[in-house]
């Protein structure tokens, strides 16, 4: 199981990814929405904003997320590693189950570029 350290270190570097995107990934990031996600083999939810390209003011907290935020991301923290690292692919993630993403019909239709 990946620890809330190694989960921080993967949104820090899935951070960076979009901060060097291009073209229409980097597009795409650019939006400026609240964004949750919450691991659930560790009980815990990483809380910040997605904005010019860099997911920025991330807190934690037990439990599941305290407020519904503009995208909210649902899965464990051995796959939040797997999807940065590029051991897993999203879209299949998704379709197995393992990924869940919620988020408004706009927004999801931006991010269909960074998935």
């Amino acid at each position: 199981m990946a620890s809330i350290e190694e989960c921080r270190a993967a949104l820090e570097q899935l951070s960076r990814n979009l901060a060097g995107s291009e073209g229409d990934v980097r597009k795409a990031a650019a939006m400026d929405r609240s964004l949750t996600c919450h691991l659930t083999d560790l009980g815990l939810t990483f809380t910040g904003r997605l904005r010019d390209g860099r997911i920025t003011d991330v807190t934690e907290a037990p439990g599941r997320p305290a407020t519904k935020a503009d995208i909210r991301l649902t899965m464990s923290g051995d796959d939040l590693v797997a999807l940065v690292g590029g051991r897993l692919n999203f879209a299949s993630a998704w379709a197995a189950g393992r990924v869940r993403l919620e988020a408004g019909f706009r927004d999801l239709l931006r991010l269909r570029t960074l998935l």
